[in-house]
């Protein structure tokens, strides 16, 4: 049987009580100095209580947060994945000769997100010099597609101020948010790694910054194909990761990834068994249509709550090869506040992606 924790007001009575038995008084009352002292003494319980309460939940892995989550998740080996700062390469024109120092300060036009070279180089003879640059600032802002325009933040004598990101800018990510760290916890409570057994390297994949999910396959012997999303990193681009599919780049059996792709695949490099071939994907959208009539109450504000609902059931199941049922998307539905009825007359039945594709949420049709 549940322990019910006494209220304020039951705790008061209680010490009263206690009061009026220990003194042989019939009452006490509320003014008198033994009722302001109950009152108290049932203040400092109930602080207890709430103290004994705080211990429960931080004692439990389902429950702790701060420091006691981090500590429950160090115990298997898990981690927080802290902000990342991103990392590209760009391009400048000059004067041959010319040099772009280590630590120059870069600023990306569009918005002014800040860079600096990590290391030095000058002009070559084509009259460009390209250089390491990482974030100022962790976090996925730093993000950016190759060819965007950045411009040095000071005079850099013999070179001419505006360039381009010769590389996507790659591998910037806030810091992973509680509840996904805590899943990621309880994922390894519940699944200990076998050394590169399914599921291992989806696991292995979670721990980069910036992935929200993660999935593997065995396509042939010794191959696995990992696929991965960026749900928050790249949110512009709807999740997918923005780079070529490919293997490590310290794996010469076949192509190497670039961009997000790449990132994934070096981290998991040292971790898995020598002999895998892994090669990280980028699941292809496969975007699911449908057609929600008859909705009472219809209103603007309704269909954006279901879009959303409809979209967080798609991040929440969606699988590359996946089915989404019929069910899931009525139940999506059903659950936003102030829907009444509705028909669903398509998706007709369950729909299921083809093999690494991930089935997102299409356009929707609201018919009169």
């Amino acid at each position: 049987m549940a322990f019910e924790r006494p209220t304020l007001t039951v705790l008061q009575q209680q010490a009263r009580a206690d009061m009026a038995g220990a003194t042989g008084e019939r009452v006490i009352l509320r003014a008198s100095p033994l009722g302001v002292l109950a009152k108290v003494l049932a203040g400092l319980t109930q602080g207890l209580y709430g103290y004994l309460d705080w211990i429960a939940r931080e004692a439990n892995p389902l429950t702790a947060t701060g420091a006691r989550l981090v500590a429950w998740a160090a115990l298997v080996g898990i981690f927080r994945k802290e902000a990342a700062s991103a990392t590209a390469t760009a391009t400048f024109t000059g004067a041959p000769g010319a040099i772009l120092s280590q630590g120059a300060l870069i600023a990306r036009r569009a918005d002014g997100v800040a860079y600096r070279s990590t290391a030095s180089g000058s002009v070559g003879s084509g009259g460009t010099v390209t250089v390491a640059i990482a974030a100022e600032e962790p976090g996925a802002l730093g993000n950016a597609l190759a060819g965007a325009e950045v411009a040095l933040a000071g005079a850099a004598s013999g070179i001419v101020a505006t360039g381009v990101l010769a590389t996507a800018a790659v591998g910037g990510a806030d810091q992973e948010p509680e509840d996904a760290f805590r899943e990621r916890m309880l994922a390894r409570y519940r699944q200990p790694p076998q050394g590169g057994a399914a599921g291992d390297y989806a696991r292995w994949a979670r721990e980069v910054p910036g992935v929200t999910r993660a999935w593997d396959a065995s396509p042939g012997p010794g191959a696995v194909t990992v696929y991965v999303m960026l749900d928050d990193v790249r949110a512009s681009f709807g999740g997918f990761p923005q780079g070529s599919d490919g293997v490590a780049a310290a794996d010469p059996r076949a192509t190497a990834a670039t961009g997000d792709q790449l990132l994934v695949a070096n981290f998991i490099r040292p971790l898995q068994p020598v002999t895998a071939l892994v090669y990280v994907v980028a699941p292809a959208p496969y975007p699911v249509d449908m057609t929600i009539a008859d909705l009472s109450a219809d209103t603007p504000e309704i269909r954006a709550a279901i879009t959303l609902a409809l979209a967080a059931m798609f991040r929440r199941s969606g699988v590359p090869g996946g089915t989404t049922y019929q069910s899931d998307l009525v139940a999506a539905i059903d659950a936003v506040p102030a829907v009444e009825r509705f028909s669903l007359p398509s998706p007709a039945s369950s729909v299921t992606a083809p093999a690494g594709s991930l089935p997102v949420l299409g356009t929707i049709t609201w018919p009169a």
